[in-house]
């Protein structure tokens, strides 16, 4: 297992969610990063957590999206070992899908968006090579 470190990085979010006149939320993240060139991007909601979770999304990418990039690997690149075979590596695989879908009801919304490729097909995927012993639990959810 991953020891932790002592040295941290420690990066202050600000969180802020202010209601607006036709009873919907806007929240905003700033960091407090110098070197960051984040723009506070409005992320619109129905409700304060909405808001929230939408900002957070975004600011998710951008870190899913920076962590990949800073690992410059060639995607087709195939390690091999002294006696040609390909050597297996460890991927973490986030997959990311947003839609806006109208719908008679939650559940035919859901519905409607799993049975087909739609998903996979309209999704960001991000692959990040990862150390076997990383302590990392894939975020998996139930749908009933």
């Amino acid at each position: 297992m991953t020891e932790l470190n002592p040295d941290r990085i420690a990066e202050i979010l600000t969180i802020t969610v202010l209601p607006q006149g036709n009873g919907q939320y806007v929240c905003q993240i700033s960091t407090n990063l110098p070197d960051r060139n984040r723009e506070n991007i409005p992320c619109y909601g129905q409700t304060p957590e909405h808001a929230i979770a939408i900002a957070l999304e975004q600011l998710a990418d951008e870190y899913r999206r920076i962590a990949e990039e800073s690992q410059n690997i060639d995607w087709r690149a195939v390690e091999r070992s002294d006696s040609g075979e390909p050597i297996e590596k460890q991927y973490h695989v986030m997959l990311h899908y947003e839609d806006i879908i109208t719908a008679e009801s939650k559940f035919e919304a859901m519905h409607n968006t799993i049975i087909g490729n739609t998903v996979v097909e309209n999704a960001k995927i991000i692959v990040i090579e990862v150390a076997k012993d990383l302590p990392i639990e894939p975020l998996t959810r139930s749908w009933f």
